[in-house]
């Protein structure tokens, strides 16, 4: 009998995540960041989707056509019960990358995206990869790629080998990929326990391990148990690509292209004397100790003239998805946390606070700072989530009811689970971030109920019903009364600063 999984954990479900870097509308503050032309989206293509949120936002919020395809039939399953839902018309399938390569009813593609898949394939599966890529990817088309990478594995990849053998070898056979994790883990701390000379040689791996034990197990087998793993150097991912004639764009993590907080002075003079954009970017890696690469590949890149590029940067619509007391003035980046400049921040956020569209150029006369100065600003704000660029109005108009049938879902889906933590929003052109009491919610003021004590009695029935509690700084809150007036003040401050928000992101 031929093994479907090829290798894949397939036995436990793969996190109803969203990855906010798929999403194509990312691309055209990015690309005109650095300087590149950005393509029109048209059709767009994810390989390894998991369960499909990522697809489905993005299908339902855009007036993109996307196609994809999972292995795992449960998740496809799962998936395209989404995509007939929002009626947004993704065709999602359940086929092997070889199967979806070989079909004859896809377009060609103006975006491919994969978000992590690539780490944990085979090099042959790798190779129909990078082959349909070579035929499917349009001129001016734009792969996003993300995988881990060396240096930051370097230390770690002994011990994910050491765990994965422990699981295959000692696990006992029948109890499941939660229990041979566990199995593993709990070896692992026992064998860094005796203070092995790896441990001495590698101080930081107890606190990985002890991270790793309070992470989801479904996360962790998906991350680490899988039969290929494989970190790649950046300089190795391109020649992988090579065939397919992608040069590398640039970063489609924002943080990443701001280099004051990521390398020092003298970091960043060393690497601007390197002429080789590729290896310049290895240099780096070693610099910031990469773990992780999220890049944008283009199939031809174009280089805008210093006018276009400034011209398409002012016509950027943003919009600030954070109540303006909340967002933070301080950011991470690889050299630790740094503060924002107020005399920069505060006028743009001012400008910004009551969350209506406003482009870059508009922002630029209403707080008469360098354009310079802006652009980082709104690169930052976006890359920490508290901004969002907007598509255009036509597009907006025309994904509103896609919207609407895959969020009253999500939302209805709510009452029984916390494994979605999203909704789809046309403006955005993608997922937000709204959790389970939030979508309870809203389901309750579609049925009328507006007040937040309203919202909280409707909330507690159905977690009541369920048997379920709220938990507070650790501790179950265990009367009803106690419940209730909790889930009043969470929807209080839903009531006062996010439905606001919700209103002006087309998702209320």
């Amino acid at each position: 009998m031929s093994d479907w999984t090829a290798g894949y954990i397939a036995d436990i479900a793969y996190t109803y995540g969203y990855y906010t870097e798929l999403n194509p509308l990312r691309l055209k503050l990015a690309f005109l960041n650095a300087g590149l032309a950005c393509p029109e989206i048209a059709n767009a293509c994810e390989l390894g989707f998991g369960q499909g949120m990522s697809a489905n936002l993005h299908a339902a919020a855009s007036i993109t056509q996307w196609h994809g395809t999972d292995f795992n039939p449960s998740q496809a399953g799962f998936a395209q019960e989404l995509a007939s839902i929002s009626g947004a018309g993704a065709r999602l399938f359940d086929e092997a990358f070889a199967d979806f390569a070989a079909r004859s009813d896809l377009p060609e593609f103006d975006y491919i995206g994969l978000h992590g898949i690539w780490s944990w394939i085979s090099d042959e599966n790798r190779r129909v990869i990078v082959e349909f890529i070579r035929r499917k990817l349009k001129v001016g088309g734009v792969l996003y790629i993300s995988y881990n990478t060396q240096p930051g594995w370097a230390s770690f990849a002994p011990i994910r080998h050491l765990m994965t053998e422990h699981a295959e070898i000692i696990g006992a056979e029948g109890n499941g990929i939660v229990s041979r994790i566990n199995g593993a883990l709990d070896f692992t701390e026992k064998l860094l326990a005796t203070q092995p000379m790896y441990a001495r040689a590698n101080p930081q791996i107890a606190d990985r391990i002890q991270k790793a034990k309070e992470q989801n197990r479904h996360y962790l087998a998906h991350e680490y148990f899988n039969r290929d793993w494989l970190p790649m150097h950046f300089a190795s991912m391109a020649e992988w690509l090579k065939p397919a004639k992608l040069s590398y764009a640039c970063s489609a993590h924002y943080m990443d292209h701001i280099d004051v907080i990521n390398l020092t002075a003298e970091q960043q003079q060393f690497l601007a004397e390197i002429p080789d954009t590729q290896f310049r970017e290895t240099t780096r890696d070693f610099m910031v100790n990469q773990q992780f690469r999220r890049d944008y590949w283009v199939r031809g890149p174009r280089t805008l003239s210093p006018l276009a590029q400034a011209e398409q940067l002012r016509q950027l619509r943003v919009l600030l998805i954070q109540p303006r007391s909340d967002v933070s003035l301080k950011v991470n980046g690889n050299l630790g946390e740094a503060s924002l400049q107020d005399s920069t921040y505060t006028p743009i956020l001012d400008a910004m606070s009551d969350h209506q569209i406003i482009s870059l150029g508009k922002l630029e006369q209403a707080t008469n700072l360098p354009f310079a100065q802006i652009l980082q600003a709104i690169m930052i704000l976006t890359g920490a989530g508290s901004v969002v660029t907007v598509q255009e109005d036509a597009h907006i108009a025309k994904a509103k009811k896609s919207c609407e049938k895959i969020n009253h879902y999500l939302c209805q889906q709510s009452r029984g689970s916390s494994d979605i933590n999203y909704l789809a929003s046309p403006v955005s052109g993608g997922g937000i971030v709204v959790g389970r009491f939030q979508q309870l919610f809203l389901l309750a003021r579609s049925q009328g109920k507006k007040h937040p004590a309203e919202m909280a009695q409707f909330a507690w029935q159905i977690l009541a019903t369920q048997n379920q509690k709220l938990v507070k700084e650790g501790i179950t809150i265990e009367s009803s009364e106690d419940n209730i007036a909790e889930l009043t003040q969470q929807a209080q401050l839903f009531c006062d600063k996010q439905i606001g928000i919700l209103k002006a992101l087309g998702i209320v």
